[in-house]
């Protein structure tokens, strides 16, 4: 009934009514999202959601437009108009902990060769930044440093003032499309294939100027670097266009875990099945990571993978998530997990854990049967069986949220305010915590009828 209401719902696409894709009944017991507010004000598709504090958030997408939203009541409370063209990235700036003055900023980039830096609480354009060469497609802050980087062609380092500090010189025609800050004063640049060091150089007594120095080239990966996130102080992953997963120190650059191998942990494998979901390259795509302290949580194509970084290897998957890829993912507390996808679909998974005899060999993974990079050592060599219990670990899905009509692009978690989703239906969804939404209806009641001394007259 949901579906129908909002819009439409999921359509299979491809062999997506073929594969095994996990349901779950109308019951969902586990799924505490069961309110919601459609909001309505972009007229394309909304890629990028942004938190500004504990009850705002900013959206924007290919409209050009950036809204400022509440994400408790839905109201929208500010509309920023400057850019001409869609918008590739978008981040806060917040005030140093040492200023008085707390003044929160947006940076927002656009296909229109354009940086505008916007306030958060006015709306106000504070600042348009024109004098790039071609279209920036990140951004980064490093808090520590107060300073910003654009990527796009070039990498160019600002401070708060908006005055160009430093940039490098043309560095490809692919571009930049991620930036992580990394120890050193040192920041990781994705470009094509490649990952490039920068080390930024402050001023001193003897150099009063700051610069930007290339380091290293890391040349791992053997196909496109879609992701690229920081796992800890010590460590960050890149993922590839061939399902390529790499872990490097973040301190002297070097390899510590690289995998191709995913597998399926359960014993019932379909190797026919596995030749299908491996013939199309986006079925093996990176295209998100998220982490805790354990694991490294990877949206594969249309799975997930559970990595765990202290055994170096995949602990639990659902090849099949969604019907079409998995575009974002996130960890939330009590060991569960978000995911979105093209297929408009937003579901809650649980890392469960469960203790069994480990009997049989395990798989070598349907990625290296096709050839794709290198192959671990232990590849074809099936692990010897074990005759003590072994912990084995599933994703088991929850909550399934039916509202979006297409393609849901990311989302944002508010641990007051619930799940805000936006979508390539032109829409955002605020999914609320239906029990709590009910508790807060009557305490409001309940203090309005004390306001109006109807209290007592109702006892």
């Amino acid at each position: 009934m949901l579906r129908w209401l909002i819009g439409g719902g999921r359509e299979p696409q491809g062999l997506a009514e073929k594969s095994p894709l996990q349901t779950i009944g109308e019951e969902q017991t586990q799924n505490p999202y069961t309110e919601l507010l459609v909001l309505k004000a972009h007229h394309d598709i909304v890629r990028f959601l942004v938190e500004l504090d504990d009850y705002r958030f900013a959206s924007a997408g290919d409209d050009g437009i950036i809204f400022v939203w509440n994400a408790q009541t839905g109201e929208k409370l500010l509309e920023l108009n400057g850019h001409t063209q869609k918008i590739t990235a978008i981040i806060t700036f917040p005030s140093l902990e040492s200023c008085e003055e707390k003044r929160q900023l947006i940076l927002t980039a656009s296909a229109d060769r354009t940086v505008i830096v916007w306030d958060s609480d006015t709306g106000r354009q504070v600042q348009r930044i024109s004098c790039f060469q071609s279209t920036v497609k990140c951004l980064t802050v490093l808090q520590r440093l107060d300073v910003w980087l654009s990527g796009g062609n070039d990498l160019c380092v600002w401070n708060r003032k908006l005055d160009l500090l430093c940039k490098t010189s043309y560095l490809s025609d692919t571009g930049i499309s991620a930036l992580v800050e990394i120890p050193k004063n040192c920041v990781v640049a994705a470009a094509g294939k490649e990952l490039i060091i920068f080390r930024l150089v402050a001023p001193t007594e003897v150099s009063l100027e700051w610069d930007i120095l290339e380091v290293k080239r890391l040349l791992d990966h053997q196909d496109n670097i879609l992701s690229l996130i920081n796992v800890n102080d010590l460590s960050f992953v890149t993922g590839s266009h061939i399902g390529e997963l790499i872990i490097w120190d973040a301190l002297d650059w070097t390899v510590q875990a690289y995998e191709r191998n995913f597998w399926d942990p359960s014993p019932q494998l379909d190797t026919q099945q596995e030749i299908k979901l491996c013939q199309k390259s986006n079925d093996i795509s990176i295209h998100h990571f998220t982490c805790d302290e354990e694991n490294v949580f990877a949206a594969v194509g249309r799975g997930l993978y559970v990595y765990n970084l202290q055994m170096k290897r995949v602990i639990a998957c659902q090849k099949t998530a969604h019907d079409s890829n998995v575009l974002h993912i996130a960890k939330l507390p009590n060991r569960q997990l978000i995911s979105c996808s093209e297929d408009g679909s937003v579901r809650i998974w649980e890392l469960r854990e469960k203790q069994q005899l480990a009997a049989e060999p395990v798989p070598t993974g349907f990625f290296n049967m096709w050839g794709f990079g290198r192959v671990n050592k232990q590849a074809h060599q099936p692990v010897k069986k074990q005759q003590e219990n072994a912990t084995s670990y599933s994703l088991e899905l929850i909550g399934d949220l039916i509202g979006h009509s297409s393609s849901v692009e990311v989302f944002l978690y508010f641990e007051d305010h619930g799940l805000v989703t936006c979508s390539a239906d032109h829409l955002i969804i605020l999914w609320k915590n239906g029990e709590r939404e009910s508790r807060l209806r009557s305490l409001r009641l309940f203090q309005k009828l004390e306001e109006n001394g109807d209290l007592h007259l109702a006892l």
